[in-house]
């Protein structure tokens, strides 16, 4: 069991970019578990301090629970403590997801990224706060707001009392972005660690609002753009960091949203590109073929990355 981080510890951590990690898969669609050394080998040395599983982006939607708890313990062992592990769930109900959160306390995770289930808008202000308190009593806790999507008014009002009456309840992460965004900014930042999820341009709407860091994806395989924009962050250089968008960011995610298989399957396969782990997402979920990786490897040499 690690030692317990401080709520400044945990803000630092999640200050400035870091990205999420994909778990790697090969082609028969079995987890790849040297892909995933090398991937954690990778992050740690692009200057990431965080470890950040999702429900998303590390692809839950095709694991079993059985799955995620020896990915999670994996990670959790190749970091060694080198940076701070956030943790993820499937959307289980209470009882489980404290049972998962005392398991991430044996195991000796930093941070448990809570989804709660709310299928046909099934919570209630009451419950969300219950829910996220019971777990707390645990590990400490970061929200993630994609589960306030059809619920935003009454999720802001248990974000606040989370706020003032649940201590354990330390960071969030913005999935809605915009307005919702902005209202968090405002809301949490005095007493929580705010994260921006998805693009620079998510970042860049609510940053002015209270937001400490954000999600980014060019940590992943580029970490050299990561860090030119976020020093033109931490100088206020507004004019550099919307340049280094509009020349890197913006070109590479409208192509890869292009492509068969979305945005996703374009990271999985710019990761194979540069190395990193292999393309490969598990079935039903589409893979890029060798044609769409060279014309994907052809937008890297026009944007000068290769």
């Amino acid at each position: 069991m690690r030692r317990k981080l401080s709520n400044q510890e945990i803000r630092e951590a999640l200050t400035g970019p870091n990205p999420s990690f994909y778990i790697p898969f090969c082609r028969n669609g079995s987890i790849d578990y040297k892909g995933l050394k090398n991937e954690i080998e990778f992050d740690l040395n692009a200057g990431n301090k965080i470890m950040l599983l999702t429900y998303g982006d590390s692809l839950y939607s095709v694991l079993t629970d059985q799955e995620v708890a020896e990915v999670t313990k994996s990670v959790v062992e190749q970091t060694a403590g080198r940076a701070m592990v956030v943790a993820a769930e499937r959307q289980w109900w209470t009882g489980k997801a404290v049972s998962f959160a005392k398991y991430l306390n044996e195991i000796g995770a930093d941070l448990f990224m809570v989804l709660p289930p709310n299928w046909a808008d099934s919570c209630t202000v009451d419950t969300f706060v219950e829910h996220y308190a019971t777990v707390a009593q645990h590990i400490p806790v970061m929200i993630v707001t994609g589960v306030f999507s059809t619920c935003r008014s009454f999720g802001l009002k248990a974000l606040e009392i989370l706020r003032d009456k649940v201590p354990g309840v330390v960071a969030i992460k913005d999935d809605l972005c915009g307005e919702f965004g902005r209202k968090v900014g405002l809301l949490l930042h005095d007493k929580w660690a705010v994260y921006s999820g998805g693009l620079k341009q998510n970042f860049m709407d609510i940053w002015p609002y209270g937001c400490d860091g954000y999600l980014s994806t060019y940590m992943k395989f580029k970490p050299d753009i990561a860090h030119q924009f976020w020093d033109a962050i931490k100088v206020k250089d507004i004019t550099e960091a919307r340049n280094i968008i509009a020349k890197y960011e913006i070109p590479w995610f409208e192509f890869i949203s292009s492509l068969p298989g979305q945005f996703d399957a374009g990271i999985y396969g710019t990761m194979e590109l540069f190395g990193i782990c292999q393309r490969w997402r598990r079935k039903p979920y589409y893979s890029l073929n060798d044609q769409e990786m060279e014309k994907l490897a052809d937008l890297f040499r026009k944007l000068g990355l290769r």
